[in-house]
């Protein structure tokens, strides 16, 4: 982690715990960029936020220890495994005074308490999200509302192209604003009016880069991108920094380090996300 960054009252910080997609990955090969599944911390001021509850949730867990905040809103994209599968490992869950508000926005409006108690319950396991400890709440939304946080605080949402729908986000915090758009598969013509009109004037935008041109001509219809379709977003929406996130999980560190020269110079903002790195953007006074 970069203790170097840390949160503001009068900025907007992002954090990255989990940067693969699809699965975890280990060993020497990825200790650069990292191999746990998505996750992401973004505070708007003193508020905390967390994109996604992927494998690196628990390392974020760990860190906040007794100093979580007493109520934490989880933004999920959608229900895939990478993005859930850090839920029941997550401390704060395991603190009785502790409020966790589990937001899904790719069921209709409704919340994800019946797909996630299909997962985490036996056989496949021991017990249910809401036989932990903390104070389990469960927010449906539809992808596209706005939703409200309290003090001003506002996230805008969008609907996405994967297998069976996913959320992008927008946080915006006294002037500053980030962007979480993954997992999406590029359509053709791209990029949409609708999403480069939800990106523009963003400080950054997290994009979904996981296969390259090759690889995605293989995997169409699989609901991810490649970095180039990342680039022509940006440049569409006048976005002059990119993180490219959802890392293909068999894509070690030697290969996201010739990637990321390619991304970088074609967009000179644009690299890879790795686990750890944080970004803090002041505020407008």
């Amino acid at each position: 982690m970069d203790g170097s960054v840390e949160p503001r009252a009068d900025a907007l910080l992002v954090r990255f715990w989990g940067v693969r997609g699809s699965i975890s990955a280990a060993g020497a090969r990825y200790e650069e960029f990292g191999g746990n599944t998505p996750c992401v911390e973004i505070r708007c001021g003193e508020k905390l936020f967390i994109v996604d509850a992927g494998t690196g949730l628990v390392a974020l867990g760990a860190i906040l220890g007794a100093a979580a905040p007493q109520e934490i809103d989880i933004l999920l994209s959608h229900l895939h495994l990478d993005h859930i599968a850090g839920l029941p490992f997550f401390k704060p869950a395991m603190m009785s005074d502790r409020r966790l508000r589990i937001h899904c926005g790719n069921l209709r409006g409704e919340t994800a308490e019946v797909a996630l108690d299909r997962l985490f319950s036996p056989p496949l396991f021991p017990i249910s999200l809401s036989q932990l400890p903390g104070q389990v709440e469960q927010v449906g939304f539809k992808a596209g509302d706005t939703l409200s946080f309290g003090d001003g605080i506002e996230v805008r949402t969008i609907p996405l192209n994967h297998p069976g729908g996913a959320t992008g986000y927008r946080f915006a915090y006294r002037g500053q604003a980030v962007c979480y758009i993954s997992d999406i598969e590029h359509s053709d013509p791209w990029p949409p009016p609708d999403l480069a009109a939800f990106v523009a004037g963003a400080n950054l935008v997290i994009y979904d880069g996981m296969f390259s041109e090759t690889e995605y001509l293989r995997c169409q219809g699989w609901g991810h991108s490649t970095w180039q379709k990342g680039i022509d977003l940006c440049e569409a929406a006048g976005v002059t920094s990119l993180a490219i996130f959802h890392l293909h999980p068999q894509h070690d560190d030697a290969y996201l380090r010739g990637v990321e020269a390619e991304i970088s110079a074609r967009m000179p903002g644009a690299f890879v996300a790795r686990e750890g790195s944080a970004f803090l953007y002041p505020g407008e006074a």
